[in-house]
């Protein structure tokens, strides 16, 4: 692993760049146009993917078998191509369903594989979605720029740069079927002044491989990591979404056009807008928990934040609500405990509704632990069985008990956003139910269970927001982010350092992430002692969504300077879906500042985070920003309002910012705006 290092060695090139559109140029168009055509549209000798049937390559197979296409125009900007091959011998049928974007320089694609025979298929197996050789120059040099996902560390979001000269070879997957525990997948293929960004969709366990062969191209091959199966007469499974975007210029350009492309395609639009930033709140760590937590402390809490002058947007109830015996890890029965919530959560629902506030609730439906409702009553549900285990999402009538259950208690409480969470590592379970000749189908099955029951969710409430969490961020696969938002995306949690490198990280791939500030840390459980209000603190934990879980009943806490950091976040806030751009290397080091910049091209504004850390020596740094208009003067201040200065576009891309911040460490919010 490089982690950053290339990063450090062409940030300083790419940070002082000149202006250049981040719309989609014709030529970025044109290329994924003509790609598409190629691999997706052409002919079978290009396809851009490949898998084996009795032994036999699909390249082999499927010029052999009778092929039907049809397209339908999605919407003013997305077409797609649907191409059927059918084997007339054993009623295997292979669907291929891919999507051209009009306005962005991007595909993506998706294979279904039916048995419409009377038997049993022979064996499919090393199905990959992706199986394509991208041109790359011998005299340039490849660079994959790809990303740590969240196994809880201070390295959470970790952009890695992986050099590919020739001959080499590299190997990404996801860890125990959670598709983001151990690395993103989501890949930039630099090839100097062009590239593609590649997601893989999947929220289970994926494999990716890079091999820059010695023509210099690039093979890649991505999907599930184990195939190996028949299907049953009437039987549908599908793999894992592929997209695919094209870009030229710099990565970081490749990277914003990404981001782009996700906030219009890859994030959910509930009531057809994109989530605001956001306030969440809980009550103080103990009592989120709710292990003790009732219907009174919850309205009192709320209460207590409204009349310290916090503007909430969420309520947020978190893991224990339940009935259980043995704490909140005992997941499995899922019933509001009444004897402390007597009404449900309506009462507190509709105290929060009155103020203006919704509601979020945790849930864990997929783990279930022994001695609850699931394992004794339904233990055939379980892979694990009256043991506790998994719930077999793949099983129809699991599937539909818990639509139906967790649907009730939606309506029944009141909830505006569903907060799934996802504590075990599933793989070991999909792996051990499934047979010698259906290895991978039990992994299929469930996530595609799992999808369906989200979708079935937002069909039944078209405003709700979804936010998916696996132990922090273990499931920000593109298939899940489509669903849902990822509101706390580390369990690596409010430690300064460690939450600036993850802003710094995430926001190259995800516009919207949350995680939570605090006012007091609750020593026993994290390890700390009592911390007064910081600055500092408080700003390398923000992100769009940001919790406060402050114990509202400490009348000693300093709420004006919490109220003035959550009144600054709310103006800095608005530039989160900007254009965003690293202004330092990336440094987990005590000594170094660390820096990023938010852009609005439609405004002619944006922001600077900048941060300086407890060790260094520095008292000043210069920090050239970028997409600025070279003849047009900004005028820069503090996100408080304080006038540093008005700059020309030429001076703060070229010569730079100068910085000064004499505390150490220390935070500084910088608003630049464009004059008339």
């Amino acid at each position: 692993m490089q982690q950053a290092s290339l990063l450090s060695c062409v940030f300083l090139a790419l940070a002082g760049g000149a202006v250049c559109a981040l719309v989609p140029s014709e030529k970025e168009r044109t290329t994924s146009r003509l790609w598409f055509a190629e691999h997706l549209a052409g002919s079978i000798g290009n396809l851009p993917f490949s898998f084996s049937y009795g032994g036999t390559a699909s390249g082999v197979l499927l010029p052999q078998w009778k092929e039907t296409r049809s397209t339908r125009r999605l919407d003013a900007r997305r077409t797609q191509l649907i191409r059927i091959w059918t084997d007339a011998q054993t009623g295997l049928q292979v669907r291929l369903e891919a999507i051209e974007y009009r306005d962005d320089p991007s595909v993506e694609w998706v294979l279904w594989f039916r048995n419409t025979g009377h038997k049993d298929t022979p064996i499919l197996q090393t199905i990959l979605p992706l199986d394509a050789r991208f041109a790359a120059d011998q005299t340039q040099a490849c660079i994959l720029h790809h990303s740590v996902g969240s196994p809880a560390t201070r390295s959470d979001y970790a952009p890695i740069d992986t050099p590919l000269p020739l001959g080499a070879a590299k190997r990404i997957s996801a860890a125990g079927g959670r598709p983001t525990g151990s690395d993103m997948c989501y890949f930039n293929l630099d090839r100097g002044e062009n590239g593609i960004i590649l997601a893989v969709g999947w929220p289970g366990q994926w494999a990716a491989e890079f091999q820059r062969d010695r023509d210099a191209s690039v093979h890649i091959t991505a999907g599930q990591e184990l195939t190996h199966f028949v299907l049953h007469p009437d039987e549908e499974v599908r793999t894992p979404l592929i997209a695919l975007l094209h870009w030229t210029g710099d990565w970081i350009r490749g990277q914003n056009l990404w981001r782009r492309w996700m906030m219009r395609y890859g994030m959910p639009h509930p009531n057809g807008r994109l989530p605001a930033p956001q306030m969440t709140a809980a009550s103080s760590r103990a009592y989120e928990e709710m292990i003790h937590a009732d219907e009174a402390s919850q309205i009192m809490f709320i209460d207590r934040y409204l009349a310290e002058g916090f503007k909430l947007d969420v309520w947020w109830m978190d893991a224990g609500w339940y009935v259980q015996e043995k704490g909140w890890p005992q997941t499995g029965t899922w019933e509001v405990d009444t004897k402390r919530f007597p009404h449900g959560f309506k009462r507190i629902s509709d105290h929060a509704h009155s103020k203006g506030i919704r509601i979020l609730v945790w849930f864990e439906p997929e783990r279930v632990a022994a001695d609850t409702w699931l394992a004794r009553n339904h233990p055939e549900w379980i892979l694990g069985g009256k043991d506790g285990g998994l719930l077999d999402l793949g099983n129809p009538e699991a599937w539909h008990w818990l639509v139906e259950h967790i649907d009730r208690l939606i309506r029944e409480n009141g909830i505006d956003i569903y907060r799934q969470d996802f504590n075990m590592d599933p793989l070991p379970y999909w792996r051990a139910h499934d047979a010698p000749d259906r290895q991978g189908i039990t992994e299929i099955k469930h996530v595609m269970g799992f999808l369906a029951f989200w979708d079935e969710l937002r069909r039944r409430h078209p405003g709700m927001l979804i936010d998916t969490c696996a132990s922090g961020g273990r499931r920000l696969d593109l298939e899940t982010l489509r669903r849902s938002v990822p509101l706390w995306r580390s369990d690596y949690a409010f430690e300064p350092i460690g939450h600036q490198c993850q802003t710094y990280g995430i926001s190259l791939w995800l516009p919207y992430h949350g995680t939570a500030t605090v006012a007091t840390v609750d020593a026993p459980y994290y390890g700390g002692g009592y911390t007064p209000v910081d600055a500092y603190a408080f700003w390398s934990n923000a992100a769009p969504s940001l919790g406060c879980g402050v114990d509202m009943r400490v009348k000693e806490i300093d709420y004006s300077t919490l109220r003035k950091l959550f009144a600054d976040w709310r103006r800095m806030s608005a530039f989160y879906y900007g254009d965003y751009a690293p202004l330092t290397p990336y440094s987990q080091a005590d000594d170094a500042w660390i820096a990023w910049q938010f852009h609005r091209p439609d405004k002619g504004d944006g922001v600077v985070q900048v941060f300086r850390r407890p060790a260094s020596r520095e008292s000043s740094i210069t920090l050239k920003l970028r997409w600025l208009d070279a003849q047009a003067h900004y005028a820069v201040s503090t996100i408080e309002h304080q006038r540093i200065g008005v700059f020309s576009g030429r001076t703060l891309m070229q010569e730079g910012l100068l910085v000064e911040l004499p505390n150490h460490p220390q935070a500084e919010v910088l608003q630049y705006r464009r004059l008339p």
